[in-house]
């Protein structure tokens, strides 16, 4: 739902808390006091600074810790290398792998694995994972917009719930068609925007804007966006289900605040108040899209699991 905001209301907030969605197209507010001026003649849409934008998220995931819900996922790992088909030998690349639930699942197939993430203590906790299962894998800090490998030097790239964070979904997606060879393949596994983890996002856009101009991550699980992204590949598409099982959404809560980037620098953002009708508005979806009764939690996350095939 969207809030709506009286002309006072409006008038009574600093310019840089109103978000775009509450300003008229083409008109935004004046450098000079809170009245409305007409810039559709005079101001193009900026770029947005990524640069900036990357910094932001990079200290975002390094909030918290990760590992600790990514460990929860692994089984999406398992299911993305069934679905690309994976065979013993192939070099894989696993882009934006975080704590290594694809890069686990690859390396226990006998892929030759390069795991990669821009967090490097993520890296850390893949290779504490992939050093318990005596597994080897290869682990080098890179950026899923810049990837410092060659053209074609890979047989398959993966992603689990990762490259669709990229603030260029079109910059990162074009460097995951770049380092795969002609005929290998990209696996992907991204939120859809009408799962439980779409809607969690919208609902943190509600109560902490996100960059302007910036594309949502929950596109990447949406068809017609990938067939933008990955012109001339073969996709192939299915949408998936993960359960999110806890003891109770209060337990879901405690857990993500504490250890999920996104929602423990949501918090961190707000004043209590507003703390409390962002806590009031997550159960609220929680408890909605419970499937386990009153005295257990199992939330399906819907995600789109993906091949696209480099021609």
């Amino acid at each position: 739902m969207i809030k709506r905001w009286s002309a006072k209301a409006v008038a009574d907030r600093p310019p840089s808390s109103i978000t775009p969605c509450l300003v008229p197209s083409g008109l935004m507010l004046s450098e000079k006091g809170n009245t409305m001026r007409d810039t559709t003649k005079t101001i193009a849409p900026a770029t947005p600074d990524y640069a900036a934008i990357k910094r932001r998220q990079q200290a975002t995931w390094a909030a918290g810790d990760y590992a600790v819900i990514g460990t929860t996922l692994q089984i999406v790992g398992e299911r993305l290398c069934d679905a690309i088909d994976l065979r013993a030998g192939e070099r894989v690349l696993d882009v934006a792998a975080g704590n290594g639930n694809a890069t686990l699942a690859a390396a226990r197939h006998f892929a030759q694995v390069t795991s990669t993430d821009y967090v490097g203590a993520l890296l850390d906790r893949g290779k504490e994972r992939a050093a318990a299962e005596r597994l080897p894998v290869a682990f080098q800090q890179a950026d899923a917009e810049a990837l410092p490998f060659a053209d074609g030097s890979f047989d398959v790239a993966l992603s689990t719930f990762g490259v669709m964070f990229t603030p260029d979904q079109d910059k990162a997606a074009a460097e995951l068609a770049r380092v795969v060879r002609d005929g290998g393949r990209i696996g992907l596994a991204s939120w859809t925007p009408d799962g439980f983890i779409g809607q969690l996002f919208k609902t943190l856009g509600r109560h902490v804007p996100p960059p302007a101009g910036v594309k949502s991550p929950a596109l990447w699980g949406s068809e017609a966006r990938l067939g933008e992204l990955f012109p001339g590949h073969r996709v192939k598409a299915s949408k998936q289900i993960f359960n999110f099982r806890y003891r109770s959404p209060e337990h879901w809560l405690e857990t993500f605040k504490t250890y999920y980037g996104p929602t423990n620098r949501a918090f961190a953002a707000l004043d209590a108040v507003k703390q409390a009708a962002l806590e009031a508005d997550i159960v609220e979806l929680l408890e909605r899209m419970n499937r386990g009764g009153k005295h257990t939690l199992i939330v399906p996350g819907e995600y789109l699991e993906v091949v696209a095939t480099k021609q």
